[in-house]
């Protein structure tokens, strides 16, 4: 190296303490952009940059609170027809139609109260002090999910019981349908929870294939959770796209007209889409379901709680 570059690095760090100049240190960055213990190292978009610059961040809050708002939900005709058209050039494009996005129709106008949500997705360490305390199930990690058992990743192999003991081991619950499609997508109705066009980059993302898992995006399965900065909301909610698919609270209404089903083990609505669904899954309007009992490595979740009046 330049000796007049050597100067003036060491003329920069003099002065700097300890915990900086640890935070400065270059470390090994591998395909997945985490350590040996799962932690977070760097987000993808940093990855093209290293090793000549390292962003250094504070731990964000928990929770965000998101005000009283009225808010654009579901889609109209020429949304679903959009999201038809980009599920089309997908590799099983054939199989997609209008009708594969038909239950998000009936876009309107809903009131949603203050709430808290969680910034990022319920982590393997965040739920382990819940089954630790006897209060929560042990995820299935054991029966051929290991490599999925990670700290800072999110917890998955969960059902849909499974989520809510949680939520109420931390005095939460789980978000509304509602509520999760208003943080995706804002008061006004954005595509995505970052903007209005899709960003490869901005979510850990699959495709629609026989092979869904796409690793373009730096992590062809599950990534630590808020690994990808730059698809959070203007808010500063984390992950609502990509990553795992999440539970929410309510069962599953095939449209927003039908009364929602009165037994308890009708399906219950998971949104957000998942490491192996494609972009157009991805939509803060996209809907899906499954059986409340469902245990799989790309479904997992995250809480909320109401924030009374304002």
């Amino acid at each position: 190296m330049n000796p007049h570059v050597v100067a003036r690095l060491r003329a920069f760090v003099a002065p700097l303490p300890a915990v900086v100049l640890l935070a400065l240190l270059p470390r090994p960055v591998a395909r997945a952009a985490e350590d040996a213990s799962g932690a977070p190292s760097v987000a993808p978009a940093e990855r093209a940059l290293l090793p000549h610059i390292l962003t250094l961040r504070a731990p964000g809050a928990r929770s965000i609170r998101l005000a009283r708002s009225d808010a654009v939900i579901g889609s109209s005709a020429d949304d679903v027809l959009l999201a038809a058209a980009s599920c089309a050039s997908e590799p099983l494009g054939h199989r997609c139609n209008a009708q594969t996005f038909a239950s998000e129709l009936g876009r309107h106008i809903a009131q949603v109260g203050s709430f808290w949500i969680d910034r990022t997705e319920v982590t393997v360490r965040e739920y382990s002090r819940c089954v630790a305390a006897g209060r929560c199930e042990r995820p299935a990690y054991a029966a051929g999910g290991r490599r999925f058992e990670r700290p800072f990743h999110p917890v998955t192999f969960v059902s849909h019981e499974d989520a809510l003991s949680y939520c109420h081991f931390r005095g939460a619950r789980l978000p509304t349908e509602l509520e999760f499609e208003r943080a995706a997508r804002g008061a006004r109705g954005r595509v995505f929870p970052w903007g209005e066009l899709y960003h490869s980059r901005a979510a850990n993302h699959g495709r629609f294939a026989l092979l869904p898992n796409d690793d373009e995006d730096g992590f062809a399965e599950l990534a630590p959770v808020g690994s990808f900065a730059v698809g959070r909301t203007p808010e500063g909610v984390l992950d609502l796209a990509g990553n795992v698919a999440e539970w929410v609270a309510d069962a599953y209404r095939e449209s927003y007209d039908d009364p929602p089903p009165q037994n308890s083990d009708a399906r219950r609505v998971v949104r957000g889409g998942s490491y192996a669904t494609g972009p157009s899954w991805l939509r803060g309007a996209a809907r899906d379901s499954a059986p409340p009992g469902t245990r799989r490595p790309d479904l997992g979740f995250r809480c909320a709680q109401s924030a009374g009046p304002g």
